[in-house]
């Protein structure tokens, strides 16, 4: 073992992060590095061409791209373009039921996709325009397609979820069912922020529209009966213990092109745009993922995981404390890192402190995956507010955007203090009885 050859692999690697290197290059580089100087060449080599198969075959992560590809179907056979009109159908006359709207159709839209990129895009270039014309603030409209993309990664089925339960060796069935309370809750923490808005500032949003028709209604609600039907499907299924989460994803892969081919509205164009989106995300995220293995075996072979554990320990850190450095910490990594770098890099660290402290790593994952949502709204570089700078540029600036989700942030924060002083607000549904 070699503690000092560890700390030095983790210093570079903070300083390949800081000169933009690519994340999966980085780790790979660090990791292939500090064991050549550790064991040598052979065993440095030995580890790089076994881990990309050890990673990539496991049975669990192969319902990544199957959930990817659902999400890319239902995206492009347009399962999702009516979600947000009937959400508008249903709040229209509460006071900020466009915003609201808003957010119900991430919230949606999240139970097929599992990105908070993809969530924001979609919905941003729907609902922004509507709520631009409806007389609202464009730095409030943006911002809260911003927040609520969010969402996305935490509705399942989330795909930082599956990521972190093959890693952590985690149930992702379970913490796919405490990422349902939470996503929930922001959502309905949104909503109300946005209700509140509406009464005490009414100069950010018109008075609802009462006009209703029924012919309106009813067609909006007929035209999402697809999706409803999907989502039924697969999360019926998974939670009723009819099958597992990657029997899900191929379920819900295939559920989504049936229902596609049977509306007739996924064009050849369309399936093949899915298909390579699938490819070139899951690719992405696997490459990723066998570098933060490497980088776990690494630090496990030069000592620096136990290392750093009992220097912690050591320090007699109680709950609290520790939380409240974890939150620091990936806060600061959301204003300059993408999530599932942020991830992986700080899990190999983390795991073995979070299983020292005897904390469940089912609601640690939970909490984990909105931390990290968090930081895709954290300026400088929420990547969320780029996302929706692209898709609705002409209506407000990045600076006006980042301003639009200020309240957004506070009450996530809120949100995240609930669950670490109430931790069975996730364990209750995640692990009844646990």
């Amino acid at each position: 073992m070699s503690i000092s050859t560890g700390l030095a692999g983790i210093a570079v690697l903070l300083v390949l992060l800081a000169l933009r290197v690519p994340v999966a290059v980085a780790l790979i580089l660090v990791s292939f590095g500090g064991i050549w100087l550790m064991l040598g060449f052979e065993p440095a080599v030995g580890i790089l061409t076994t881990t990309p198969y050890d990673f990539v075959a496991s049975w669990t992560l192969s319902a990544v791209p199957m959930f990817l590809l659902m999400g890319f179907v239902a995206y492009h056979a347009g399962l999702t373009t009516n979600l947000f009109a009937a959400a508008n159908r249903a709040l229209r006359r509460v006071p900020g039921g466009l915003g609201m709207a808003g957010v119900l159709a991430c919230t949606g839209f999240a139970s097929v996709s599992g990105s908070s990129l993809a969530c924001a895009a979609a919905m941003g270039r729907i609902a922004i325009p509507e709520m631009i014309r409806a007389g609202y603030r464009p730095s409030f409209a943006t911002g809260t397609l911003a927040a609520g993309g969010t969402i996305g990664a935490l509705i399942p089925p989330s795909i930082l979820m599956i990521i972190y339960g093959v890693f952590a060796e985690a149930s992702v069935t379970k913490v796919f069912l405490g990422g349902i309370s939470v996503g929930l809750m922001t959502a309905a923490t949104y909503c109300l922020m946005i209700f509140a808005v509406a009464r005490l500032r009414p100069e950010i949003m018109p008075t609802p529209d009462t006009h209703d028709p029924a012919q309106a209604h009813a067609t909006v609600f007929k035209a999402i009966w697809p999706l409803l039907t999907l989502i039924f499907l697969v999360f019926g299924g998974l939670f009723g213990g009819l099958f597992t989460a990657t029997e899900a994803g191929a379920i819900g892969a295939a559920g989504a092109i049936v229902i596609a081919c049977l509306t007739r509205a996924l064009s050849w164009q369309g399936f093949r745009a899915a298909l390579l989106e699938t490819v070139g995300t899951s690719v992405s995220l696997f490459i990723i993922g066998v570098g933060a293995v490497m980088f776990t075996r690494f630090l496990g072979l030069s000592g620096t995981a136990g290392f750093i554990s009992q220097t912690v320990n050591a320090w007699d850190v109680g709950y609290l404390e520790m939380m409240m450095m974890i939150v620091a910490l990936y806060v600061v990594l959301g204003m300059f890192m993408e999530p599932f770098g942020a991830m992986l890099i700080t899990l190999p660290i983390l795991l073995p402190l979070l299983e020292a402290a005897s904390v469940s790593l089912v609601w640690f994952g939970v909490l984990l995956v909105k931390l990290l949502e968090v930081g895709m709204i954290t300026p400088p570089l929420g990547m969320n507010v780029f996302v929706i700078r692209n898709v609705a540029g002409q209506y407000a600036g990045l600076g006006d955007i980042f301003r639009g989700v200020t309240l957004f942030l506070l009450a996530d924060m809120v949100i995240v203090a609930l669950l670490i002083a109430f931790p069975e607000l996730i364990l209750a549904i995640a692990e009844p009885g646990g």
